[in-house]
């Protein structure tokens, strides 16, 4: 429905254009604009029925084994706004995030926490990671996940918030900031960050900012170089960064703020917390040779204390060790003994075998 409502814009906008050339036609022309306006506002709509129905069902998929709760907490205000004296300006950024605790979790004991930020340019936490969640919860780790600004499904507002490589990374450290004062359970010395893509990217971002506040991170596919990246995508994925208030130019009229906001371009800022990378490639979203530059940043600044796996032409493509097949799972595995070796979980995975019965139910 969503696709049909944007093609229903389209067909608007091109209309409106026919009709501009023609004179007596404002108040028409003001009635599609008007319209194009509506559309939008029913997109976002539709992202936050389709946002509290997904809320429903993690309760339903992994409600079994873990505490599940979502909070409402503060980053820093926004990057700009239209009216920085108006009311309620310099006001912090407010927006939801999840938390997920073991049940088997003793309230006597201290926990590792996991900060997870989702993926995508415009995205949310969704159950898409339920499986991976499950993993998680399973071994003894308590989760953390924002819906940083520019996160989909909470209106047109917090859409607009966004600010890719900004304020968002402030928004994901927050959530462990907010974890660590809230929940007795967490200990704050086993703290470690993971994400794929836009989430990789973020965590990457946050152990250059919070070296130590983070043991450990993964990042899968993750977003390592704008610059390489505007030039190899089309100019509808460029207006996603060139539109942003925080950004607000494109590429070639800004070339250092694309730079500043590129992990690939900031390596010189890595304090040698324990990293593994990801990439595949066959990634038909970040393509490889943007993690391919990200590795050589960090070899050229003389970077000792991370690993790196490139796979060749793995089924899934961007996606491809989130999939449900026997060799993601593997590969997750590996993911696991990475963090696991610096977090010390309860329960870690000594086997594909233990992944499989705690992620999907049985072996």
């Amino acid at each position: 429905m969503k696709r049909s409502l944007f093609i229903s814009a389209v067909f608007l906008i091109v209309f409106n254009s026919q009709l501009s050339s023609q004179p007596g036609n404002t108040e028409l022309m003001n009635a599609i604009n008007k319209s194009g306006s509506n559309f939008e506002a029913l997109d976002h709509r539709l992202d936050v029925i389709e946002k509290k129905i997904d809320d429903v069902f993690w309760y339903n998929k992994v409600g079994d084994i873990a505490f599940i709760d979502k909070v409402f907490i503060t980053g820093p205000p926004p990057a700009k706004e239209s009216n920085p004296t108006g009311q309620g300006a310099g006001n912090p950024v407010k927006f939801w995030n999840y938390i997920f605790i073991p049940k088997a979790a003793d309230p006597d004991k201290k926990y590792p926490l996991i900060v997870f930020p989702h993926g995508g340019v415009h995205a949310n936490f969704d159950t898409y990671y339920t499986h991976i969640i499950r993993e998680m919860v399973s071994q003894g780790y308590i989760v953390t996940a924002a819906e940083y600004r520019g996160s989909t499904g909470y209106g047109a507002s917090m859409y607009n918030k966004i600010d890719y490589g900004g304020l968002e990374v402030q928004d994901v450290d927050a959530s462990r900031q907010y974890m660590i004062d809230n929940y007795t359970i967490v200990d704050k010395d086993r703290v470690g960050i993971a994400g794929w893509s836009h989430g990789g990217y973020i965590a990457l971002f946050n152990i250059f900012e919070y070296p130590e506040k983070y043991k450990v991170a993964f990042t899968g596919v993750p977003v390592s170089d704008l610059i390489a990246r505007m030039g190899y995508k089309d100019q509808e994925y460029r207006d996603l960064f060139s539109e942003q208030a925080a950004v607000g130019k494109t590429a070639d009229q800004n070339v250092a703020e694309y730079r500043k906001r590129s992990p690939a371009w900031q390596t010189a800022r890595y304090r040698n917390t324990p990293l593994l990378i990801h990439t595949n490639t066959n990634d038909e979203d970040v393509n490889v040779l943007e993690v391919e530059h990200l590795i050589k940043s960090l070899k050229a600044e003389g970077k000792k204390n991370f690993s790196f796996e490139i796979f060749q032409n793995m089924p899934g493509g961007h996606s491809f060790d989130r999939m449900d097949y026997m060799e993601a799972k593997e590969i997750r595995l590996k993911i696991y003994n990475h963090l696991n070796k610096y977090l010390n979980p309860p329960k870690p995975f000594k086997s594909v075998k233990e992944l499989q019965k705690a992620g999907y139910g049985y072996n």
